[in-house]
Order: structure tokens, then C-alpha cells, then sequence
């Protein structure tokens, strides 16, 4: 019988005891709840450098800021004795006591970021004050500090460096790899990094910002200092939107009131806002909202200002807005959420009101005018060719009655001037405004994808000619002009840049009127700083090398990557010689004609510089200083100058990259292709279009025409 009875249930277990956690684990734990992604550790680290007074902020990254994110500035610094409590928890010089908070101006105040950084990832700070006489560069790891090298103490080590601050991030989320698993890609990781500083960049237009990408030779985002908010939203977000701006100001003083702002009322408040009429339609909301100069959310002004636009805008169409709200620091409760993003604030929904209703009101008046986008009538005049056809039927029907000769002749005459009706394939489709090759291609900048326009090209400053007095400078310069074929040069400066099509070939696609010609920019860029080489001849810019090259360091590089250099009858070392001999015997009329410095000891000081907005590719220096050797005809002064500046410019000419081994996806390989591809477009196209002459010579390899409008009509008619 007991055999046959079911066994009893274990025991359920008792209360497990309750454990102390380690204090390594706590501050991970606190700093996951701090910085999720690069782009909040870089929001943290921005306020910092905002709250120091820095004046510039200057941002590196690469792979999304996970393997580095780089944040400098010109702020006030940090001390050196501060720098052991610099990345501890609950450290700060925002507060001291808890009624602080009532009256805070500051980003920061709670003394967490860098803690929590130094927990998730490697931190170094670089910092000097106006004081010090050198930087002091600290690392942290866990909250305190840590010796840079094993071997070394953890004390701030002296070091060069700039009056501010330098943080430097390295490997992020290292050690919490479901968090780094978790994370998007590097592009959209970057992405969000450049919308945040975009962001602030509007709201504090008096700061200079700038953000690329590591290796990446021109800024993906840069702000000049000394704007204004409008100035900042037309360079950030480009023109379509500055164009649809209004303005509106309100505060907690209504606009028919004589009452004076009382500054010690904490309810008291004032807010000012740019944001689209209704000729712009975005596909989302762009709010921009700033509470206290603090970048935050709030859903409920959101939806509110999407409820003041729901009657003006098409269904689906979203407007742009920047907001910033000023309130006494006694009505705001900044400490709701660990990364600041929310903030609370005394009569929230009497404030929401106020500001929709002044929004309102300012697209109420603007609302009787709109703008529609219309095709512009490219016939010739149809409809009015039309209306002189009904006129001169009724001109026939008089001159049957009344037999007069002499409308006959006013007939002709009102018939030659009617235009004639454009056909297809002669109507030119080209604007500076079309989109490009390039341009199809998507991007991460927030400050470009809601905008179709084209970058601005740089700026290009006006080069004078040299006066010299040489006959054979003056001989160059006249047969310089002798070559030049007026119709290419007239194709090169009024052309319309389509896209390159094959960066190691050189090929890129440009279009004037109604061809298309596939050019050799390479060839058209050497030949342009040849005559830019000319036209400056003893008058040129320098180019410093800091620190300067041993000639022969370069000469030697070059020489040892050669092939075939037994034809020469000599070795290696005695090529090497024989350039660098002739070279320094010849360094002082380098440097008084061509600004070519090459000091006593032999190392190259500085260069040429043949385009002040354009510095060429320095990996090709040690290839020309080799050249100058035996391609450079010294003997004969003409010579010698002609070949010294066809070496200059094919020194200067963007070379075909070399293939390398890495893969196409590999995104420092892939962002120097891009960063190449817009210095071809942005400066040396356009400085083609204002300094080459295009001599005949290019017509014979470096400039095909590919396409025909007419021609191209034709073939489609046969079809």
C-alpha cells in the first residue's frame, strides 16, 4: 500500500540571502543607464565643453564612435589637482548643496558622464588652463586613474597641448559586449552622432563646430563662430528650409500688457521659435527643442505643434521647428531622468498653449500667399502663335474684300516674328541646381537629407599674375596663350559636372549644352596647374612641412620602390646621390623662383603651393622630388623652367589610386574614396572652370564626347 502512493513534493526553496554588490558592478550598471550609445556619451561630453565657455568644439570619430570618439575644445581646462576626482562618481563643480539644483544654469550637474565613460570604455583627458605652462594628460579606467604604460605611475603626465580640454574615447563598450552587439551599424551610429551635433550646433550659434570622420580629410559638418540661429538652420539644413522660415517670439507677458517682466517671478518665462510656413512638407516632425539651453523630448509640445499644423499641411506633410524655452531655473525639475533628455516644469500646459497659439497666429498671417512649383513653358510661345494665327486669318478675309496689296507685306512681316516652336532634342536640361551622380547616393549627414540642393563648391580666391621680367617666363606665358582652343576652354568653363564614373581611371562625366563628354580630370587638372605655375612664377604661396623631410629619406623611398633601375648602369644608392646632389647644388635657385626650401642639412622645408584652397597628395612627394632629377632639363633656363613646372603639376595632379588589398566594404578605405571624389568636384572642377585655358593638345586622349541629345533622338526615332 505505501509502495503504491505518489512521492511527496520537494520543499520549495527558501529566500535566497541578500548580497552586497561588488562596486565595479554598480557603476556598470549606472553607467548603461547613462550612456547607451556613442551619441549620448558625445551629448554628455558637448554640454561639458559648452559649460567650460569653449568657443570651438571640434569632434573625430570612426567606426560610429565605437572604436574612437574624440571631442576637443578651447574651454577654461581642468586643473591638474582636480584631475584624481576628474572620472569618479558624484563629482562635479555645478553644486554643492541640494538646494543648488533650484537655481541651476549648467548642463551637467550630477558628475556622472566621464565616470560612467571610464567604466564602459578607455578614457584619456588632455587638458591646460590658461595658466599652466604645459598640458597634463591623465588615463582612466574603472573611475580612477590608471598608468598609460605598464611600467609607468598613474600621475597626470606633462605633455603639449592647447589651452582646453581633449577627451579621447577608445573602444566603447569593450567589456559589455551584449550592449555593443545590440548597437546599430557604424554609418547609423554616426549618423546619430552628427544629428546631436547638429543640434546643438543651431542653438549655439556662436560656437564653432566641426565632426569628421577619422583619416577623413574634409569635416562632414563645420559651423563658423559669430552667427545667428537662421544663419545656422540655412548652412545645417540647407536652403529649402531656410527659405520657408518665420520667426515668432512669446513670453509669460502678453503682448497688449504694459506690466514689466519681473526677473525674480519664478514662474516667469520667455520663448522664441523658427519653423516652416506651409509651402514646406517634410515626410516627418523636425523639432528641435531646447528648455534652458538643455537639448530634451517632450511628446506633449510635439503633439501640440503637429495639432496647429494638422489644418494647414496635406495629410502626411510635416513641418520643421526650433524651439527654445527660457524659464526660471526654480520652476524646471532637470533630475526626471538619468540622461537629462526629459525635464519637468512648473504650468506646462498654460506654457504649451501660449507658444502654439503664437505659432498659429504667425502662420495665420503668412497664409494668404502660397508657393506652387510650376513646369516653365520652354515651346517658344505657343499660345501666342496661335492667337496670331486667328489674326491673320481674319487679315486674309480683308484683304479678299477689299483688294489692297499692302497688308500682304504687314503679313509677312508679323509672320517672321513669331518664335518658332523649340523641339525636344534641342531644349538644353541643365542647371547648377540638378542633382548629380553623387548625389543619388545615400548619406548620413542630417544636415543633407532632407535637401536636394548640391554642395557648394569652396570659394576660390582670385590669383594675380607675377610680375618677371625673364624672356623666357615671357616666352612660356606666350605660347601658353597661342595653344589654348577656344571652344574646348569654352566647354570646360560652362559645363555642368554629371559625376565621376571611375576614380583609378580619372574618367568623370561633365556636360555642356546639349553633349556629354567623359574627361580625363587628372590630364585637365595637371595642365591647369601648369598655368598656375606659370602665371605665378616666383611669387608662390609656401606649403610647410612641419615637421621638414630629409631629402634623401624621400629620394631614397621613391627610388627603392622603381623597377628596372639596372638600365641605368648605376645602383640604387649612387641614383640616390647623384638627385640629391643635384638638388642641393641647386637649392638656392629653387627656393627664390619656385619656393622650394631645402635647408643646409637637406631637409624639405616647404613647397609650392599652387592653390591656396587645394593641397595636393603628399604621398606623391617622394615620386617628385625623384623626378626632379633626371626629368628636370637644367641646363637651359626655358627648359628648366617648362620641365620644373610640368613635374610641379603632375606632382599636383590627383594620381590614380592604387588598388588595395583591403575589401569594398572596408570604411576608411571607402571614406577617402568619397573625400577624393568631393575634392574633385568642389575644387578642382571648379577651379578649372575659372583658370584653365584648355590648349588643343587635350582633344586627343583626354576628352571624348559620349553622347548626343539630337543624335541620341535620332537613334530612338529608327526604333
Amino acid at each position: 500500500m505505501a509502495s503504491g502512493r505518489h512521492s511527496p513534493s520537494p520543499e520549495p526553496p527558501g529566500p535566497r540571502p541578500i548580497r552586497r554588490l561588488h562596486e565595479s558592478l554598480i557603476n556598470r550598471i549606472a553607467a548603461g543607464e547613462i550612456i547607451h550609445r556613442p551619441a549620448s556619451a558625445l551629448k554628455e561630453l558637448l554640454e561639458n565643453s559648452l559649460d567650460a565657455g569653449s568657443t570651438s568644439i571640434q569632434v573625430t570619430v570612426k567606426d560610429g564612435g565605437m572604436k574612437l570618439l574624440q571631442i576637443q575644445d578651447n574651454g577654461c581646462g581642468i586643473h591638474k589637482e582636480d584631475l584624481p576626482l576628474l572620472a569618479e562618481r558624484f563629482t562635479t563643480s555645478k553644486l554643492t548643496t541640494f538646494s543648488d539644483l533650484s537655481k541651476l544654469t549648467t548642463y551637467g550637474f550630477r558628475g556622472e558622464a566621464l565616470a560612467s565613460i571610464s567604466h564602459v570604455s578607455h578614457l584619456t583627458v588632455i587638458t591646460k588652463t590658461k595658466s599652466d605652462t604645459c598640458a597634463w594628460k591623465a588615463v582612466y579606467a574603472d573611475g580612477v586613474l590608471v598608468p598609460s604604460k605598464a611600467g609607468y605611475t598613474s600621475d597626470p603626465k606633462p605633455c603639449a597641448g592647447n589651452n582646453g580640454t581633449t577627451i579621447i574615447i577608445e573602444d566603447m563598450f569593450y567589456n559589455t559586449p551584449t550592449r555593443l552587439s545590440a548597437l546599430r551599424s557604424s554609418s547609423e551610429e554616426y549618423g546619430r552622432i552628427l544629428d546631436v551635433m547638429t543640434k546643438y550646433a543651431v542653438h549655439n550659434s556662436k560656437v564653432s563646430f566641426g565632426c569628421k570622420k577619422s583619416g577623413s580629410l574634409s569635416p562632414e559638418l563645420s559651423t563658423p563662430s559669430c552667427s545667428d540661429t537662421s544663419q545656422a538652420i540655412r548652412q545645417l539644413y540647407g536652403h529649402s528650409i531656410a527659405k520657408e522660415l518665420l520667426h515668432a517670439t512669446t513670453s509669460s507677458i502678453s503682448n497688449d500688457s504694459t506690466e514689466v517682466d519681473d526677473e525674480d517671478d519664478p514662474e516667469s518665462w520667455s520663448a522664441e521659435a523658427y519653423f516652416t510656413n506651409a509651402n514646406y512638407q517634410g515626410k516627418k516632425t523636425a523639432l528641435l527643442l531646447f528648455i534652458n539651453h538643455r537639448l530634451v523630448e517632450s511628446h506633449r509640445i510635439k503633439r501640440s505643434i503637429e495639432s496647429v499644423y494638422s489644418g494647414i499641411l496635406p495629410k502626411g506633410s510635416y513641418p520643421f521647428v526650433y524651439l527654445s524655452i527660457n524659464l526660471d531655473p526654480r520652476s524646471v525639475d532637470v533630475n526626471v531622468h538619468p540622461t537629462k533628455r526629459e525635464v519637468h516644469f512648473l504650468n506646462e500646459e498654460a506654457i504649451i498653449e501660449r507658444i502654439s497659439d503664437a505659432i498659429q497666429q504667425k502662420l495665420v498671417g503668412q497664409s494668404q500667399s502660397r508657393v506652387f512649383e510650376y513646369q516653365t513653358l520652354l515651346t517658344g510661345g505657343i499660345g501666342q502663335s496661335a492667337s496670331r494665327k486667328g489674326k491673320e486669318k481674319a487679315g486674309h478675309v480683308d484683304e479678299a474684300e477689299g483688294g489692297d496689296e499692302e497688308p500682304e507685306d504687314n503679313h509677312r512681316t508679323s509672320g517672321s516674328q513669331v518664335a518658332k516652336k523649340v523641339l525636344s532634342q534641342h531644349k538644353v536640361r541643365t542647371s547648377l541646381q540638378d542633382r548629380t551622380l553623387d548625389s543619388m547616393i545615400p548619406v548620413t549627414d542630417p544636415s543633407r537629407t532632407d535637401s536636394n540642393e548640391p554642395v557648394s563648391a569652396v570659394r576660390l580666391r582670385d590669383i594675380k599674375e607675377s610680375a618677371c621680367h625673364f624672356a623666357s617666363i615671357t616666352e612660356l606665358r606666350r605660347i601658353a596663350t597661342k595653344r589654348v582652343h577656344v571652344d574646348l576652354t569654352e566647354i570646360i568653363k560652362k559645363h555642368t559636372f554629371v559625376g565621376v564614373i571611375d576614380l583609378p581611371r580619372c574618367l568623370t562625366l561633365i556636360q555642356h549644352n546639349k553633349n556629354l563628354y567623359m574627361v580625363n580630370h587628372a590630364a585637365l587638372a595637371e595642365e591647369m596647374f601648369y598655368q598656375l605655375a606659370l602665371l605665378q612664377f616666383g611669387d608662390y604661396s609656401r606649403l610647410r612641412l612641419d615637421p621638414p623631410t630629409p631629402l634623401r629619406t624621400l629620394v631614397k623611398f621613391a627610388v627603392d620602390a622603381e623597377e628596372n633601375t639596372e638600365r641605368s648602369g648605376m645602383s640604387k644608392d649612387e641614383i640616390v646621390d647623384r638627385i640629391v646632389k643635384t638638388l642641393m647644388g641647386r637649392r638656392e635657385m629653387l627656393l627664390e623662383y619656385f619656393s622650394l626650401d631645402i635647408s643646409e642639412t637637406g631637409d624639405v622645408k616647404t613647397l609650392p603651393h599652387l592653390l591656396r584652397e587645394y593641397t595636393p597628395n603628399l604621398d606623391k612627394l617622394p615620386m617628385f622630388l625623384m623626378r626632379l632629377g633626371p626629368q628636370v632639363l637644367w641646363e637651359s633656363e626655358q627648359e628648366c623652367f617648362s620641365s620644373f613646372m610640368r613635374e610641379l603639376a603632375y606632382f599636383y595632379s590627383p594620381a590614380p589610386l592604387s588598388v588595395v588589398s583591403a575589401s569594398a566594404s572596408d570604411e576608411d578605405e571607402q571614406e577617402k574614396l568619397k573625400a577624393e571624389e568631393w575634392r574633385i568636384q568642389n575644387i578642382l572642377f571648379h577651379a578649372m572652370r575659372k583658370y584653365l585655358a584648355a590648349p588643343k593638345s587635350l582633344l586627343d586622349n583626354d576628352v571624348v564626347q559620349v553622347a548626343s541629345l539630337p543624335d541620341l533622338y535620332r537613334v530612338f526615332e529608327r526604333c
